[in-house]
């Protein structure tokens, strides 16, 4: 089946973006700052990799308990989202440093990670960032049979339940990447020749692919057996890892999107959406925690998703300062802003809204 094309409006009467581009062009100008990350930036990323691989390092050189291995493979799958999202993500994004090396190198952490970096650039930066909450479009609404994201989705009978099991299943996010997400997402990806940028040669890609999975399964499954452990016990610690970063990395994609206060528009029958894409980016994203310095901290900023959205090609560690502009232009515009206070309301409103897609549309 031929995806259908879409086409964002380009009627802004207001010229609410080109406003706020100007407005947040003007803040760096002023304040003579570069958008890309700077040393703080480069501390929280010594700081993830220390929380991902300080740990491994300790597993491989000590005899440890049973309970503090347990906390170690805790610590790591920490890590990995850690550094997913504020190294990685920064880095494909193109903002993490200046230099298209250095990015290029900081991107190519997501091998370690159980991810590769050409699959994460189309799914996310192009199909994501670009189709934000379109059914059919965006994957990261996309959760296959077992959980309804968007009410356009098909409803069986197992959504009834999804907002008790839903959160045990985020665990596992991770755990496919490492295992089947990567291999079926370069087939499609080259078959509709999907790139950020230019496409890559097909052979290229999957001798990358098949590298970055040797690597992966060499620091994390062999390089542990070469050194003592049983089988058993690198696959409970391999699985206590993912499930950790899984299920961090999963809520926080969510409250960002599938939220009540979120919408998931669809086009007309000509593939023609009602908004332009920015005033789309508004209506479709949700922040959270804008006050709390750790949340912030650890999620890369991510729990501010609007301005993120907005202008991904700034590094996050900017957004607690745009955000003020972005919030008040969108207020000027009379455009919403969503966002929630804490994450504890956010994480709570999610679950609602899991019920809410969980019920039988024609019964509603």
């Amino acid at each position: 089946m031929t995806q259908q094309t879409l086409t964002f409006s380009k009627s802004d009467p207001a010229k609410f973006f080109r406003t706020l581009n100007k407005r947040v062009n003007n803040y760096f100008k002023e304040n003579n700052l570069k958008k890309t990350g700077n040393w703080k930036l480069y501390t929280k990323a010594i700081i993830m990799f220390t929380l991902l691989l300080g740990p491994l390092v300790l597993l491989l050189t000590l005899d440890l308990p049973t309970w503090l291995q347990v906390i170690c493979m805790m610590t790591i799958g920490v890590g990995m989202a850690g550094v997913g999202m504020n190294v990685m993500h920064d880095a494909n994004h193109g903002s993490f440093s200046s230099k298209k090396w250095v990015n290029k190198l900081m991107g190519s952490s997501i091998h370690i990670l159980a991810g590769n970096d050409y699959n994460w650039k189309v799914q996310h930066n192009v199909l994501h960032h670009t189709y934000t909450n379109i059914q059919g479009h965006d994957e990261d609404i996309d959760a296959g049979r077992i959980i309804r994201f968007s009410k356009h989705a098909k409803w069986f009978k197992i959504h009834k339940y999804q907002r008790f099991y839903a959160f045990f299943l985020y665990g596992l996010l991770t755990v496919n990447w490492a295992i089947t997400t990567d291999f079926k997402q370069t087939y499609q990806y080259l078959k509709r020749r999907l790139s950020y940028g230019e496409f890559p040669n097909p052979a290229t890609q999957w001798t990358k692919l098949i590298v970055g999975k040797i690597l992966y399964y060499a620091i994390w499954v062999v390089l542990p057996l070469s050194l003592g452990y049983t089988w058993w016990q690198v696959l409970i610690g391999f699985f206590i890892m993912h499930y950790t970063a899984g299920i961090i990395l999963s809520v926080i994609f969510q409250l960002a999107h599938v939220m009540p206060n979120t919408e998931m528009p669809l086009p007309d029958e000509n593939g023609n959406m009602k908004n332009t894409w920015a005033i789309h980016q508004l209506f479709t994203t949700s922040n959270f925690s804008p006050e709390s310095w750790i949340v912030e901290f650890y999620t890369g900023g991510l729990n501010r998703q609007v301005e993120h959205h907005l202008f991904s090609n700034i590094s996050h560690i900017h957004y607690r300062d745009i955000a003020k502009i972005v919030k008040e232009t969108a207020k000027e515009f009379s455009l919403p802003y969503n966002e929630y206070q804490s994450i504890w309301t956010a994480i709570a409103e999610h679950y609602r809204q899991l019920k809410v897609l969980g019920r039988n549309p024609q019964l509603a």
